[in-house]
């Protein structure tokens, strides 16, 4: 049997949901007092799809006025999730991290080169960039708010074997939505679905990528 490690040279992680916890509820619990009412307004008004096009590059000007002149009565909300987004980013998840930085450590001992492909406002990641160090730890970053395309989108991992000149099959790709992992394995990728750090140390001591 081929040796996996033989043939990985580069680990593109995604952000949100694997090195950094990002959830709206951190900001709405504090502003509803029904939560059901709070599960109405994330599901049916600022949904995931709405949210998804402020990733793949709509301005969120935009998409706040096209909420507010639908769902009038929600409107200091949908105005929240613009001016509060910040409140809804808790930081990184330190356990995966750690993970990271191991492997940072030890770029010059196993020649692996570290990505990061992310759906993520251009406009809200310039407060990652500003606050967290972590990810200039990554050679490069592809971000969806800023080339206009979004995972699980084929184009989007093309961009990145593009951009970096890289063969899909020398990287493993990891992010918690199987959907993303699922588009990536079909372009040749290796796939790891994130459910926790634990799980991906043992997944990448597997395959020879993380040294003891």
């Amino acid at each position: 049997m081929d040796n996996p490690r033989a043939k990985i040279k580069h680990i593109v992680f995604d952000l949100g949901g694997v090195l950094f916890d990002w959830n709206p509820r951190y900001l709405f619990s504090k502003m509803f007092s029904d939560q059901r009412e709070m599960e109405y307004f994330l599901t049916q008004v600022c949904s995931q799809d709405w949210n998804e096009k402020q990733d793949a590059g709509r301005p969120f000007a935009e998409g706040v006025l096209e909420l507010k002149s639908k769902y009038p009565q929600f409107s200091e909300y949908i105005e929240a999730y613009d001016k509060r987004w910040n409140e809804m980013l808790r930081g990184p998840i330190l356990e995966t991290v750690e993970v990271l930085q191991k492997l940072s450590e030890q770029k010059s001992e196993n020649g692996l080169r570290l990505f990061a492909l992310s759906n993520w406002s251009a406009e809200k990641f310039v407060h990652v960039r500003e606050n967290y160090d972590l990810i200039k730890i990554f050679e490069g970053i592809i971000l969806s708010g800023e080339i206009g395309l979004i995972k699980p989108e084929p184009a989007i991992y093309q961009h990145l074997l593009e951009r970096f000149k890289v063969e899909s099959k020398e990287c493993i790709f990891i992010d918690d939505n199987l959907a993303n992992i699922e588009a990536a394995r079909k372009l040749g990728f290796l796939g790891h679905h994130f459910k926790g750090a634990l799980e991906l140390k043992a997944e990448l001591e597997r395959h020879g990528l993380l040294l003891d």
